[in-house]
């Protein structure tokens, strides 16, 4: 960008990047309190509302949040890495281990709302799962939340003939999850498909991950197969996607 672009930004955009370059540089550490409105209105001789949007666009980004009385501080919530590809491998869920593990290390991980229905599939879900639309299907639906702050909302659509009665329809569905007892069941996923794609989120995405405004979510909808091509689950996850950093590693 060229000096006479920058100059054409809005003035809270500039403002917004100053502050956001400090944030990266480490001028402004995680839990360090940001110049105010009435600072910014000087420093920078702008009026309240530009200093006020210059501070929504670093909430928005997800760097920083509002403390109501205090003011706004650096986003102290450490980005979680999902490791797309490893996280699913059969030796980990086999083995007992949450598809978590890896991930979350020693960090406090909480599973609540959680829900397990049994409900008509319907055309969508039907379709994933090669089943008709009128046959029922077990509803697993569940929040993360990560270190204090939901990240993460999770449901799981399986055909109830295959698991009812089987921990599968408990909300715990004990070590290595449902995968592991799938593979109990003589239905082993061997093969995953994810989908991902990105929007704003709903009211209800808004309130349950208490997001900011201006946060957008992503949409990951992951299939498993067994080995003989079957789709046996499908999982639809929204994450907030100030709380993520997607990674994928894998050969040439």
């Amino acid at each position: 960008m060229t000096d006479q672009d920058s100059t054409r930004r809005p003035k809270y955009q500039r403002i917004a990047d100053e502050l956001r370059t400090a944030i990266q540089s480490g001028d402004f550490a995680p839990g360090d309190r940001l110049p105010g409105e009435n600072d910014l209105m000087s420093t920078y001789e702008v009026a309240r509302m530009t200093a006020r949007q210059a501070l929504s666009v670093l909430r928005g980004e997800g760097l920083t949040e509002a403390r109501k009385g205090a003011g706004v501080f650096v986003r102290a919530f450490r980005p979680l890495r999902r490791r797309g590809i490893p996280r699913l491998a059969a030796d980990g869920w086999a083995g007992g281990r949450s598809v978590w593990a890896a991930e979350v290390e020693n960090r406090d991980l909480v599973v609540d709302q959680i829900t397990v229905a049994e409900e008509e599939a319907g055309p969508r879900v039907a379709a994933a799962l090669g089943l008709p639309p009128e046959a029922p299907v077990c509803v697993r639906s569940r929040r993360f939340v990560l270190d204090g702050k939901p990240v993460l909302l999770s449901v799981s659509y399986l055909s109830a003939d295959l698991v009812r009665d089987t921990a599968v329809t408990r909300p715990d569905t004990g070590p290595g999850g449902t995968y592991a007892r799938l593979a109990e069941l003589g239905h082993r996923p061997v093969h995953f498909r994810e989908e991902i794609r990105c929007r704003m989120p709903t009211a209800d995405e808004t309130t349950r991950l208490t997001l900011t405004p201006g946060t957008p979510v992503v949409l990951i909808g992951r299939t498993a197969f067994t080995e003989p091509g079957r789709p046996v689950e499908l999982n639809e996850m929204t994450l907030d996607a100030s709380s993520y950093i997607l990674e994928y590693d894998f050969d040439a």
